[in-house]
């Protein structure tokens, strides 16, 4: 059995610790010492009281993930919950440390909490596709009342120590050691006549929840706004609804069995488990040694101050590192720094970033126009324009000023590190850090080694995506990366798709019933046509060499229809709204753009749309694999995730092909092949010959 519960008694109070290094999850060894450490104090004459605290930083961490789906040993939580539950001796959590899950509703089943100030105590289940299994919806809303209660489990976020006792989940915060805090409450109960007080008895605080049904209306609202296609929260909700309104704990503690077990096997549990391990497993590169030296990053550089460079020097004065910014004159300088306090005064405004800190941020934001002023930054960052030449000239002027050892990065998006590199006298030093817009929100950060980057800049860069609060993933360099290599097939299948017999509206709500966040004829406007566009114009394209699939963007933007930032573009935006509305002229002019083709246009089935869309993915996310420009299939599935908005619930594209069984895959592609001409189609090889081997992505994890 993993884990222990040492047990030792003080005067009249048995202390159980709670030993399972390093975060101390409920295994099968920590619920036999809970079972046998209650049963001996409960024995115990001289006990008056129980005291549950963790060793080390953690209360106790939850679930043994580990367990999950394999044979159970020892007593189950339940049977250590109705121990607790059924005690005539008060016990009091000591919460040291971490307390998520069932750690937490362990705490809940005691009968009072002590918690330190920096234990973070949370209900992170609904990130894992699944719910409180363990009482956690039945006692919290009979503790803090059912909204809070509801807010609380379906973010899964963790609060700390004085939030909790604000929020009504801790009794008591306490200063010092927690142990003895512990300890002396206890005490204080035993003094008061060692009331034991369950928090399954209490009905007040749910009696006042049951006229009222907009909490769990507003909480459906709120979760399919912030959590679409996802399972578990509709499970959540129907829990605590059993809570408030069927009333008897045991009945409602079946109604949370029965939802538990809904998510325990739907598959979208076994996807958010698999995101859950690939965020910890991408972090390992097998020949970066964890105990690599890194650099400090105390101070950084950045150079350019528009919406990249901007987002970017958000990023580290969000963590409290000091950032020069660089831009070529100082009207582009103060217009790009004022577009930096304007968002941050927007989080002023919604109540989520006070005033002093603002001035904080910004007093650690220095402007400038003089390369010589980035010499102190420890990582300089270039975020000019995405043409090899700007950049190759912008890192040799960064290798002018920059001191020795400091790291040089480029946030392009796909350009060639190692020319860049190439500019410098310090190769070793180069590498491609690719922050996803807008870099201040999104989570995703493209680490690009180059042939020569050392180990020492690898591993630096890879602790400092951790450090801006950012999941970095490595790439190799090659043109687009992983992400936007991946991309190309996918927007190239949809604008072939229109022309052949869909819609964009078509295409757009295939992908978005699928779970993107917008299809890909939203996220044109939303970039804006033009870009292309002006781009194909200033390289002198003529317009039958324009590529067919971009033929109608052209079109639309010869009629000042730019997307979003015009108010039109494939759809149509009312003055002031992001939700676009699909125009007949869009369509129209589609079908004017295959007639003049040659294009005989024909019903398409939404299945088809899907399959042609994601299928390139798939195919060339193995010729990333097979080029080792990603170490792993879940490497691929973190950048889609985080940068493309893949559905989570899906577990990502290799992870989500998996499922659909690669023979099926490839059947499709050397279908797609024979209809469409087998230069787009044509299949990875290691596709091929995983199919052959009768294996999948996941056989590549190791």
């Amino acid at each position: 059995m993993k884990g222990t519960v040492h047990y030792e008694v003080r005067g009249n109070i048995a202390l159980m610790t709670v030993d399972n290094p390093p975060v101390n999850p409920l295994s099968s060894g920590v619920r036999q010492g809970l079972a046998d450490g209650i049963d001996a104090a409960l024995a115990d004459d001289k006990v008056q009281a129980i005291v549950l605290t963790g060793a080390g930083r953690a209360f106790i961490a939850g679930a043994d993930i580990s367990e999950f789906g394999g044979q159970s040993q020892g007593p189950s939580l339940h049977d250590c919950l109705n121990r607790m539950d059924n005690s005539k001796k008060p016990i009091v959590a000591a919460i040291n440390g971490t307390a998520f899950g069932g750690g937490l509703e362990v705490a809940l089943c005691c009968h009072y909490r002590v918690i330190a100030p920096g234990a973070p105590v949370g209900l992170p289940e609904v990130k894992l596709g699944l719910l409180p299994g363990a009482g956690g919806t039945q006692r919290l809303p009979r503790l803090i009342g059912a909204e809070k209660a509801l807010e609380f489990i379906l973010s899964g976020d963790p609060i700390p120590g004085p939030q909790a006792k604000a929020l009504g989940i801790a009794d008591e915060v306490a200063e010092g050691d927690i142990v003895e805090a512990g300890i002396a409450f206890a005490q204080k109960v035993v003094a008061e006549g060692s009331r034991v007080r369950r928090i399954r008895d209490e009905t007040s605080v749910i009696e006042k929840d049951r006229d009222n049904p907009e909490i769990f209306a507003n909480a459906r609202k709120n979760a399919a706004r912030r959590m679409r296609k996802r399972f578990a929260p509709e499970m959540i909700i129907q829990c605590v609804e059993a809570a408030v309104n069927v009333g008897d704990f045991d009945a409602g503690m079946k109604v949370e069995q029965e939802c538990f077990a809904k998510c325990l096997n739907h598959p979208q549990r076994e996807a958010l488990i698999h995101i859950f391990f690939s965020e910890r497993e991408v972090a390992k590169i097998p020949d970066v040694p964890r105990d690599t030296p890194t650099k400090d990053i105390q101070r950084a550089g950045v150079i350019g101050c528009g919406t990249m460079g901007g987002g970017i020097s958000m990023s580290f004065l969000n963590v409290g590192i000091p950032v020069t910014v660089l831009e070529l004159d100082q009207s582009a300088l103060d217009r790009g720094m004022g577009v930096i306090k304007r968002n941050y005064d927007i989080q002023v405004q919604r109540g989520r970033m006070s005033a002093e800190e603002v001035d904080h941020r910004m007093s650690l934001l220095t402007g400038t126009t003089n390369y010589e002023d980035l010499g102190t930054a420890d990582v300089i960052i270039e975020a000019v324009y995405e043409n090899i030449d700007v950049k190759v000239e912008t890192f040799k002027k960064m290798e002018s000023v920059a001191k020795p050892g400091a790291i040089l990065a480029s946030n392009t998006s796909g350009l060639d590190v190692d020319k860049m590199a190439q500019a410098t006298s310090r190769p070793e030093s180069v590498i491609g850090l690719h922050f996803f817009s807008p870099a201040n929100v999104m989570r995703l950060l493209e680490v690009v080694r180059g042939s020569k980057t050392s180990k020492e800049t690898i591993a630096t860069s890879m602790k400092l995506g951790r450090t801006l609060n950012k999941i970095a993933v490595l790439s190799g360099n090659a043109p687009g990366f992983i992400g936007n290599r991946m991309l190309g097939g996918y927007t190239r299948q949809a604008g072939e798709i229109i022309l052949q017999g869909a819609t964009p509206y078509q295409v757009d709500n295939v992908l978005l019933d699928f779970g993107m966040p917008m299809g890909p004829f939203q996220m044109n406007d939303l970039v804006g046509l033009d870009l292309g566009w002006r781009a194909r114009k200033l390289s002198g394209v003529k317009p039958e060499d324009v590529p067919i699939t971009a033929r109608v963007a052209d079109k639309l933007c010869e009629l000042e229809r730019f997307g979003q930032k015009s108010n039109r573009g494939y759809y149509i935006y009312p003055e002031g709204s992001r939700a676009g509305q699909p125009d007949p002229e869009v369509v129209e002019m589609v079908e004017q753009t295959s007639a003049e083709l040659g294009i005989t246009r024909r019903e398409i089935s939404n299945d088809e749309v899907l399959k042609r869309c994601l299928y390139p993915l798939i195919n060339e996310g193995a010729r990333i694999l097979e080029d080792g420009i990603a170490i792993r299939p879940c490497d691929i599935d973190i950048v889609y995730i985080n940068g493309y908005g893949f559905p989570e619930v899906t577990g990502g594209p290799m992870f989500w092909a998996d499922k659909q069984g690669l023979d099926n895959i490839l059947a499709d592609i050397k279908k797609f092949a024979e209809e469409y001409g087998d230069a787009a189609w044509k299949p990875a090889p290691l596709l091929e010959r995983l199919v052959k081997e009768g294996k999948n992505f996941a056989s590549l994890q190791g």
